[in-house]
């Protein structure tokens, strides 16, 4: 099977913010993106082109275009915050964005009624009538093929600082997890979701596709759900393990993290010099301790198994990509990382907030509802 990649021009980056829709007085989620999706149509009655809908009636996805610059990325999608929020706002609608809703329970929603939605809660049954998660996903362009796979093994090492610094899921159905990012667990159940296997070239992934379709387990690409994949439609490689993040502030900086990470990656390949990697075992412990214990992970570095926290590599990152995101631009936002670290991630922020407010977990989501329309994180 030959899979076409698109022309896409180097390190441009494209945004995904999944966004869920709660009542205003009670903070439980309301099923009503159809109604928000009709409202947002066209004068001449088509659909809105870059607000859609979701797996579940409780969703929006806001997608950004495709941008040169973090910032106007960033924009881009906090505009649209604005577009939904006319609908929503009379209606008696927050809007809040979490890896997880703190309280809301799977046989309480609706599923979007599409039939790729309907397949596959027919196929996953109860795990997949418990996707009650949300994420960011960012694409970044990739203008040679042949780059692809080599970045995409390479940023494996960095998927738990990307998954604690975006960790946002620390309660499910009204249950204190334990977990920083309890949405990491949940979505990795699905067949073909987690994390992506180690190839070695295009022409493995070709070959994975082929497999797979062959089998009948996907009907097309988009069915392969890792944590990251290639995106042969747009031409980039799509980065889907970060929690959902509730300011424009922590969109921003761990979308310029994961920007620096590519361009740094691929001025390596230019210059002769192999991306590094890691054997898989220590990928996917990373995983878990990431998911497990967010900021206060300590993280394997590299393929000798050397250790650090994962906070301190952070730091450590910020001024290794300084020079790459000056280039790109979106320097202020990486630097942002700093915010992040210091106010503490969601989980850290939501777990605080319900401590104090006597485990209301309601408190919770108007914490995180605030936080969306303030914008930036709190002091």
């Amino acid at each position: 099977m030959g899979i076409e990649f698109a022309r896409s021009a180097r390190s441009t980056i494209g945004i995904e913010w999944e966004i869920a829709l709660v009542d205003r007085t009670t903070g439980d989620l309301v099923c009503i993106a159809d109604e928000v999706l009709e409202a947002l149509r066209g004068p001449d009655g088509s659909p809105h082109p870059h607000i859609t809908g979701e797996l579940l009636l409780n969703t929006v996805e806001l997608v950004s275009g495709v941008h040169t610059t973090v910032a106007s990325a960033v924009a881009d999608v906090y505009g649209q915050v604005d577009e939904v929020r006319a609908i929503t706002d009379p209606r008696g609608v927050d809007l809040i964005c979490s890896g997880s809703h703190p309280f809301g329970q799977w046989f309480d929603q609706e599923v979007t009624d599409k039939e790729r939605y309907h397949k596959l809660i027919d196929r996953t049954q109860w795990w997949g009538r418990n996707m009650m998660i949300w994420g960011i996903h960012v694409h970044v362009g990739i203008e040679d093929r042949d780059k692809v796979i080599p970045i995409l093994n390479g940023l494996l090492g960095y998927l738990p600082h990307l998954q604690a610094l975006s960790a946002s899921s620390p309660f499910w159905a009204g249950i204190e997890t334990g977990y920083a990012s309890n949405r990491a667990q949940m979505f990795q159940q699905l067949p073909t979701a987690g994390l992506p296997w180690i190839l070695e070239d295009w022409a493995s992934w070709e070959q994975y596709v082929e497999d797979m379709t062959r089998t009948g387990i996907i009907d097309d690409m988009t069915e392969v759900r890792w944590d990251i994949r290639p995106s042969a439609r747009w031409g980039t490689i799509e980065i889907r393990a970060c929690d959902g993040v509730s300011t424009a502030t922590e969109l921003g900086a761990i979308a310029a993290l994961i920007q620096c990470l590519v361009e740094w990656m691929s001025t390596e390949i230019d210059a002769g010099r192999p991306v590094p990697s890691m054997q898989p075992w220590f990928v996917r412990e990373n995983k878990w301790r990431a998911s497990r214990y967010g900021l206060d992970a300590e993280i394997i570095l590299d393929s000798s198994g050397a250790e650090r926290l994962v906070t301190d590599d952070v730091r450590r990152l910020i001024g290794v990509l300084s020079p790459t995101a000056e280039r790109l631009g979106c320097l202020p936002e990486l630097l942002q990382l700093n915010g992040i670290l210091d106010a503490g991630a969601s989980y850290q922020r939501q777990l605080r907030v319900a401590a104090a407010n006597g485990g209301s977990l309601p408190a919770v989501v108007a914490a995180l509802s605030a936080e969306l329309r303030g914008g930036t994180l709190p002091v």
